[in-house]
C-alpha cells in the first residue's frame, strides 16, 4: 500500500457501538462512522430515516448519509474515503481542531432506549408471558 510505502502504519479498528455507553465513551455523532486518527471523514453530518437501524429497534430513527461533491449516498464512496485519508497525511502535524463538548446526539439517545424497549419486551415475550 502507497501509506505503508510513505512510512505511515495503517490500522484499522472495528468497534460495534452496541450501547449508549459505548457511543458516548468514542462519542459517536452519527451511524454508521468512520474515522481518520480519531476524525470523522464527513465534512458535512446529514442524516435520513434508517429503515434498518428502525427495525432493529421498533422506532423511526435516523442515521448518516454521506456526502460526497454535493451527492448523497447511503455509504460511503472509496473517493471519499481516500480524500479523508489524504487530508490526514497532508495535514500531518497540525494541532488538531478545538472540539465541542460532546453530548449524545438525540436520535442516538432515541435509538439506544427504544431499543432497550424492544429486547426486553422481545425477552419478556420469550419467556412465556405476554404483555
Amino acid at each position: 500500500m502507497v501509506l505503508n510505502a510513505a512510512g505511515y502504519k495503517v490500522k484499522v479498528n472495528k468497534v460495534n457501538i452496541a450501547t449508549k455507553e459505548l457511543a458516548i465513551q468514542y462519542q459517536f455523532i452519527s451511524s454508521p462512522t468512520i474515522r481518520v486518527n480519531g476524525n470523522d471523514i464527513a465534512v458535512e453530518l446529514r442524516e435520513s430515516l434508517c429503515e434498518d437501524c428502525g427495525t432493529l429497534c421498533g422506532e423511526n430513527v435516523d442515521c448518516r448519509v454521506w456526502v460526497y461533491n454535493g451527492v448523497e449516498y447511503t455509504s460511503p464512496t472509496k473517493e471519499l474515503i481516500v480524500d479523508a485519508i489524504l487530508r490526514e497525511v497532508y495535514n500531518a502535524g497540525q494541532h488538531e481542531p478545538e472540539r465541542k463538548a460532546y453530548q449524545l446526539p438525540e436520535n442516538l439517545e432515541k435509538y439506544f432506549i427504544s431499543k432497550a424497549h424492544k429486547d426486553e419486551t422481545e425477552l419478556y415475550e420469550k419467556s412465556g408471558n405476554m404483555i
